[in-house]
């Protein structure tokens, strides 16, 4: 379960096993975890977050797109 980033209370990473899903983030803050697909970003699922936190995330993941396109071609491109 890769890392890619850490800021603040949260923590952005994929799974192993999501390779023949499309390009994505997995947003983990406590007990919740949300999902966002990449390119362009927008929310999966919100894993019980409210929307005020959904839509700083969104900001979040779009500043840090390339960062996380890149690691997850990094981690699944053979």
């Amino acid at each position: 379960m890769p890392t890619v980033r850490r800021e603040g209370p949260y923590r952005f990473f994929f799974y192993a096993s999501d390779r023949t899903e499309p390009e994505h983030v997995h947003v983990e803050r406590d007990d919740r975890v949300a999902k966002f697909w990449l390119a362009p970003v927008r929310l999966q699922r919100s894993g019980g977050m409210r929307r005020s936190e959904i839509r700083r995330l969104a900001r979040m993941i779009e500043e840090h797109e390339a960062e996380f396109l890149e690691a997850w071609h990094e981690y699944f491109d053979d």
